[in-house]
């Protein structure tokens, strides 16, 4: 009887709305399996989507904690090929031939992308510039500046000991996915189990507020963007590191696919509120969703238009589920 009283009282707590994402991701994936069966459910297949979904993953997982803060990172597509084209820079110069130079790469590719996040983060914490206008200025700021140092073209490394790491595979699961699932983990227990994590949410939801009940409201503003940061510096090394080279072209779009696996992950684009499981799930459903298209025989180039739309309806449940 205990047992019988205890299932329904779960019953009776239980949320829809609470469990929405986990629920659309096994629909999503059944639906998957019937339109791509039998290519959908190999190990092969499942192993590229999580590769693939791995590298923005990685970055929306930074986004994460500045869209709670109550910002915003329109950069980050463009500072990821200039961190990972700076970082070739440095392997080849102080590094073309040694295991020592590539460890030093990983390290500064990392670091570099946290000064290019504090650079953000500064001009809106210190400055009080708004967000979008700061990251959409250094959004073509980065871009346009390794355009010009690569001329346009390939930048590509020398070390070729550098191009194994982006490949390299333990237990059959892909590097980048690991490392996806680590900094999901840190910046999980970051968000849910620090003062750090409760201040940004504070933040996010009323800076005014915050600033009254002691928090350093610029400094927890400046805090998600040096992680971004940092979270795109080791995105840019897995990415050139796979190819052992960059193109200036690359990463372009790697912001909206951050901002998509964010939104759709239930974070809320007012500030506040998110999970960073919740932007996991997302971002692998991204993922789903554009290899859900391919096996269906729909165009590559409607895969933005689906994307675009898929953050609509998830902005628009949002806004029916604060209203309720």
């Amino acid at each position: 009887m205990s047992g019988q009283k205890e299932i329904i009282s779960y019953f009776k707590k239980f949320k829809l709305k609470d469990h929405a994402i986990g629920i659309a991701f096994v629909i999503l994936f059944f639906v998957a399996i019937i339109v791509g069966w039998p290519n959908f459910i190999k190990i092969r297949n499942l192993t590229n989507i999580l590769r693939q979904v791995s590298y923005t993953g990685i970055i929306a997982l930074g986004m994460t904690l500045v869209i709670i803060s109550g910002g915003i990172d329109l950069s980050v597509g463009s500072m990821t090929v200039f961190t990972g084209g700076v970082s070739i820079y440095f392997l080849n110069t102080f590094g073309p031939n040694s295991i020592l130079g590539i460890v030093m790469t990983i390290i500064f590719s990392i670091l570099f992308g946290g000064l290019c996040g504090f650079f953000n983060g500064i001009m809106i914490a210190k400055f009080r510039i708004a967000p979008f206008i700061v990251t959409l200025g250094t959004m073509s700021i980065f871009r346009s500046l390794i355009q010009y140092f690569s001329n346009a073209g390939n930048i590509l490394s020398v070390n070729t000991i550098y191009g194994k790491i982006g490949m390299a595979s333990f237990f059959g699961i892909p590097l980048p996915v690991w490392i996806f699932g680590i900094v999901a983990f840190l910046l999980h227990i970051l968000l849910t189990n620090t003062s750090i994590g409760r201040y940004i949410c504070a933040v996010g939801s009323n800076e005014q507020v915050a600033n009254y009940s002691a928090i350093k409201v610029n400094f927890i503003k400046l805090i998600p963007y040096v992680i971004t940061g940092l979270t795109v510096g080791l995105a840019a090394m897995l990415w050139t590191s796979r190819l052992n080279c960059i193109n200036p072209s690359d990463c372009a779009g790697y912001e909206m696919d951050a901002i998509a696996a964010v939104v759709i992950g239930g974070t809320l684009m007012s500030g506040g509120k998110g999970s960073i499981i919740g932007t996991v799930l997302g971002a692998i459903m991204l993922g789903i969703i554009n290899n859900m298209l391919v096996l269906g025989g729909i165009s590559p180039f409607l895969q933005p238009a689906v994307k675009g739309f898929v953050i609509i309806i998830a902005v628009l449940l949002q806004y029916n589920n604060e209203k309720k």
